[in-house]
């Protein structure tokens, strides 16, 4: 019986968009692969990338993402001309396509990258299609938030009494 070795160095996220939960209502999230040239896998496994810029464009029936920088390693290569900011095409089926098209045209949504990890050997980008929040309802929110904290620590110190 031949046991598959399993890699777990490190961690599987890559980059994670931490502005996105706070300035956007996220509804539905997505799984899309990523077409990546061979400087940008080494990059990515270098951790030099920032999505938190970074939003989905509909065109021609493909997505692509857009605003994402993955700066170069000066040791990647000699002979590649390298651009950070370049858009990249995103990979999903074509009903996700058309559910994502529908809802950025007819209600008014747009689509954000939440996070990019490794899967296997694949690098996987997780978007969101969401809706902005106004300042009240980003005011709630962290109040929400710092009520949890709060809450977290009553209940601490009351179990060690």
């Amino acid at each position: 019986m031949i046991k598959k070795k399993i890699n777990k160095s490190g961690s599987a996220s890559i980059a994670q968009n931490r502005r996105a939960r706070h300035d956007y209502f996220i509804e539905e999230e997505f799984e899309a692969g990523l077409v990546l040239q061979g400087w940008e896998v080494k990059s990515l496994r270098a951790g030099k990338v920032n999505i938190s810029d970074s939003y989905v464009v509909l065109k021609n029936g493909e997505a692509h993402l857009f605003g994402a920088t993955i700066t170069p390693l000066t040791v990647a290569s000699t002979h590649v001309i390298c651009e950070p900011m370049r858009t990249r095409k995103l990979l999903l089926n074509k009903r996700q396509i058309d559910s994502l098209f529908g809802r950025i045209n007819r209600e008014g949504y747009t689509v954000v990258a939440l996070s990019m990890y490794w899967k296997n050997a694949w690098s996987k980008i997780k978007i969101g299609v969401a809706k902005g929040k106004k300042d009240h309802d980003k005011r709630a929110s962290l109040k929400d938030k710092e009520w949890r904290v709060d809450k977290a620590r009553i209940m601490k110190s009351t179990n060690r009494a």
